[in-house]
C-alpha cells in the first residue's frame, strides 16, 4: 500500500491517541486524506484494508478490553470453517463491571475473564488460543469446535514450526473449561474436550476420525510409527494390532517430491505386513462416508501372516 500522500508515516488505522502522537490535528483528520471508521479511530482514505491492523487500531482505543472470539481465531490463525474463515467482523470483548461496547461494526461481549486468559502480543490485546477457544464453543459446531482443539493441543514438528510445545494441554483446557462453568457453550466445550485428541496434525484427520467414531468403528490410534526408531515411516491413523495404517494426504501431498515420499512411506507400510488405506479431498468432500466403509471392510479381512516380512517389521 502506498503512503498517505500528506502523512507518509501513516498507513493504517489508528486510535485518537495515536492520531496525538502523530500530530494530526482535527482538521486534519477531517480533511480528505483520513476516514473515521469508528468513534476515536481514523483510517487513511487510501488504505487497503488489512483484518490484524483493523484490530490493532481498535484495541488501542479501547483500553481494558481485548480482540476475542472469531476475530481473535484469525489472528491466531486458528482453524475456522468456511462460512467463518473470511469473516471481517470485529469482536471487543470486555470485563463484566465495564460498559458495553457500542461501536458501529463492531460485536461487543461482556465477559467473565481471568488475567491468564488475555495477552498482549505487540500492541495487541487478544484472548489466548485457549480461551479463544472456548469463546467459540458458542459459535462453532461441535467438530469444528474439536478440530480447533485438535490445533491447539498437537505436538508441533520443530523441523517446521518455529515452537517445541503445543500450544495448550487437555489438561489446562479442562481447567479453564472448570473455571467457567456458566458460560454460555459450556456444555458443548466439555464434549469436545472429550473427544479431542493430540495427534491430529490437520482438521481433515481429526473429521475423519469423529466420522469413524460416528459410524461405530474403533477409536484409531493417531501418529503410527511403523518402526521404534527416529526417522520411522509413520501413518496418520491407524489399528496396529490390525496391521491397518490410514492415511490423509491433502492438497500438498499433490506435489511430485511429496508423492514420491508418499509411495515410499506406504511401501513401507505395505512390505512390513500391512494394509494402507489412502483418503484424500474427495473423501473430505463427502464427508468420508466412502471412507468409513472401506474402513469397516479392512476391520472385517483376515490379519495379514506377518511372516514373510518379519525383517522389515523389525526394522532390519
Amino acid at each position: 500500500m502506498e503512503p498517505n500522500d500528506d502523512h507518509p508515516n501513516v498507513h493504517a488505522p489508528f486510535s485518537a491517541a495515536e492520531a496525538k502522537q502523530l500530530g494530526l490535528t482535527s482538521e486534519q483528520l477531517r480533511g480528505k486524506g483520513f476516514v473515521q471508521v469508528s468513534q476515536g479511530i481514523h483510517r487513511p482514505t487510501d488504505w487497503d484494508f488489512d483484518f490484524t491492523e483493523a484490530a490493532r487500531a481498535l484495541s488501542a482505543q479501547s483500553p481494558g478490553a481485548w480482540i476475542s472470539h472469531v476475530s481473535a481465531a484469525r489472528i491466531h490463525g486458528l482453524v475456522l470453517p468456511p462460512w467463518l474463515s473470511d469473516s471481517a467482523e470485529l469482536h471487543l470483548s470486555k470485563p463484566r463491571m465495564l460498559p458495553e461496547v457500542r461501536r458501529t461494526g463492531i460485536t461487543g461481549h461482556n465477559v467473565l475473564a481471568c488475567p491468564d486468559e488475555v495477552e498482549q502480543v505487540g500492541d495487541l490485546w487478544i484472548s489466548t488460543r485457549a480461551r479463544t477457544w472456548l469463546d467459540m464453543a458458542r459459535i462453532l459446531p461441535l467438530p469444528d469446535l474439536v478440530c480447533m482443539g485438535d490445533q491447539l493441543v498437537r505436538m508441533p514438528r520443530p523441523e517446521f514450526e518455529d515452537r517445541s510445545t503445543a500450544f495448550a494441554t487437555l489438561n489446562g483446557l479442562w481447567k479453564l473449561v472448570g473455571r467457567h462453568s456458566n458460560l454460555q457453550g459450556i456444555v458443548r466445550a466439555r464434549e469436545a474436550l472429550g473427544l479431542m485428541r493430540v495427534g491430529s496434525d490437520s482438521s481433515p484427520e481429526t473429521l475423519l476420525r469423529l466420522a469413524m467414531l460416528d459410524a461405530g468403528l474403533p477409536e484409531p490410534e493417531l501418529q503410527i510409527s511403523l518402526w521404534d526408531r527416529q526417522g520411522a515411516p509413520s501413518a496418520d491413523a491407524g489399528y496396529r494390532g490390525r496391521r491397518i495404517a490410514l492415511q490423509y494426504d491433502g492438497a500438498h501431498h499433490l506435489e511430485e517430491l511429496q508423492r514420491h515420499r508418499d509411495r515410499r512411506r506406504n511401501k513401507a507400510f505395505q512390505d512390513a505386513g500391512w494394509t494402507v488405506l489412502v483418503f484424500t479431498q474427495e473423501d473430505y468432500a463427502d464427508g468420508f462416508k466412502e471412507a468409513v466403509l472401506r474402513i469397516r471392510d479392512a476391520l472385517k479381512q483376515p490379519l495379514k501372516d506377518p511372516a514373510i516380512t518379519s525383517g522389515f517389521a523389525s526394522g532390519g
